[in-house]
């Protein structure tokens, strides 16, 4: 399998400044809906969605494709759009965080990855009501609003503050992480949910959590995170080490001086499934 060519640093550095002004344009439209209103629609008992969502949606598409029109595009709400048989796929979520958005908790962001010969190569999430920017571009390091990340060097599940989430269907799942998060509090520091994906993972990124598991992942939530976490020296990987899928759902994304402990820990399961 030949390498994928990765591509130059000056085509990096325009796709960066391409998802920086989508992230921005859509971060705007959810703040001018959090403080205007927005309609909310279900799409399961508890799976919802809001006009902000597709605005913002709306918006980020427009902003790639005028720069990229070649390029593929995977969004939440609307599935594939874009040529179908580019190199590169622009991976979004326009509102990570759509319940805590809809009850005016004020935790979410906007999500935008690349992908190039299916690789993450550049990875953008805002934070529109903190105003934090959380880039990433492979090879070149992981910032936050222009500072340099760098995740925590804790080394024991016991000093450390972990974050976990839970799938809209939690109701319908034995696989729920429930076990895990049952198991896993009685042998981290704390253990936090906070409902955002792309969040927790820029969080492990700037070592204000020092890991983050989840089971129930799409390609949007983790795409930009990644390049994010791993630029800042991070781990990620299924719940066993062997090679990541941003398509596999399952996500265990450490500091990386814990990563092991926590795999340990996630796979002590109590013996049924």
């Amino acid at each position: 399998m030949q390498t994928p060519r990765i591509p130059s640093t000056a085509d990096c550095s325009l796709y960066l400044a391409t998802a920086i002004r989508a992230a921005e344009a859509a971060g705007a439209v959810l703040l001018e809906h959090a403080r205007s209103g927005f309609r909310i629609d279900y799409k399961a008992a508890i799976n919802l969605v809001t006009d902000a969502d597709r605005r913002a949606e709306d918006s980020i598409v427009r902003t790639i494709l005028a720069a990229h029109p070649s390029h593929r595009i995977l969004a939440e709400e609307r599935g594939a759009d874009g040529a179908t048989n580019s190199r590169y796929q622009w991976i979004v979520d326009p509102l990570d965080g759509t319940t805590n958005f809809a009850h005016g908790f004020p935790f979410y962001s906007v999500s935008i990855g690349l992908e190039c010969d299916g690789e993450c190569i550049v990875g953008v999430v805002l934070d529109p009501v903190r105003r934090e920017l959380f880039t990433g571009v492979m090879g070149q390091g992981a910032y936050l609003n222009g500072e340099r990340l760098c995740v925590s060097t804790i080394e024991t599940l016991e000093q450390s503050l972990l974050v976990t989430g839970f799938a809209y269907n939690i109701r319908d799942t034995s696989n729920n992480n429930l076990d895990h998060f049952s198991r896993i509090s009685l042998c981290a520091q704390g253990v936090r949910r906070t409902g955002s994906a792309a969040l927790d993972l820029c969080y492990v990124a700037a070592g204000r959590f020092d890991g983050y598991w989840e089971v129930k992942l799409s390609p949007w939530d983790m795409a930009a995170g990644i390049v994010i976490l791993r630029e800042a020296g991070g781990t990620v990987s299924g719940f066993t080490k062997d090679r990541f899928s941003l398509y596999g759902q399952e996500l265990v994304a450490t500091n990386g001086q814990i990563h092991d402990h926590l795999l340990h820990a996630l796979n002590q399961t109590s013996g049924h499934h």
